[in-house]
């Protein structure tokens, strides 16, 4: 399982009530619901990836999550977690009020754009960066907006998103090692992991 999705799981707790947005081939919900014996729902937009977490047993829709998660009553879980696809999303203050809705907290992970390689890449070469967590050309990128870290801390102190935990973390697309980063973060990690709640103020910094 992916690096990311390892800190993430380590989030969750047992028997938890967990919604996974753009679950992809669903590693993270099968994952928690054998180890944690979580209660885990997933969303997924491709038919194919859809089918191979139906093949595993879990309970997966296939849908826009933009227009699904409204169908949900108020606190319909204990966690929302949106992985690595905040970056997609075309209205993401939007999407992220309607996930502090449905959900007690809700876990966002994202691509660094700050990474000191990407800033190099723009300073040398004068070009959009690609990179193992970047794989794309700006020509065929599903990614539609570049944050940072540093960004994403701004947006929420504007929107008075309580943070509750905060990581940033050093590793490769999809690879499964790493380690957190502790210092200049904005600048060194190639991915954000936050932890939200609603209303303002912080901790677990």
């Amino acid at each position: 399982m992916r690096f990311d999705l390892q800190i993430i799981a380590s989030w969750i707790e047992p028997g938890a009530k967990v919604l996974d947005l753009g679950c992809g081939e669903g590693n993270l919900l099968y994952y928690l619901t054998e180890t944690k014996g979580i209660r885990g729902t997933g969303i997924e937009r491709r038919e194919d990836k859809v089918a191979q977490c139906i093949a595993s047993g879990l309970s997966v829709l296939q849908g826009d999550l933009n227009t699904e998660v409204a169908d949900y009553p108020d606190h319909a879980f204990d966690y929302v977690i949106l992985s690595q696809t905040l970056q997609q999303v075309y209205e993401p203050a939007s999407l992220i009020g309607e996930l502090l809705r449905i959900g007690r907290r809700v876990i966002v992970s994202f691509p660094n754009f700050a990474h000191w390689r990407n800033r190099l890449q723009l300073l040398w070469a004068g070009r959009a960066p690609v990179s193992e967590h970047l794989p794309y050309e700006w020509h065929d990128t599903p990614n539609i907006r570049v944050i940072t870290v540093r960004d994403f801390k701004r947006f929420t102190r504007r929107m008075g998103i309580r943070v509750v935990k905060e990581v940033a973390i050093n590793t490769h697309h999809h690879n499964e090692q790493g380690h957190i980063v502790h210092f200049l973060a904005n600048l060194r990690a190639t991915y954000g992991i936050f932890l939200l709640g609603s209303g303002g103020g912080g901790e677990g910094r």
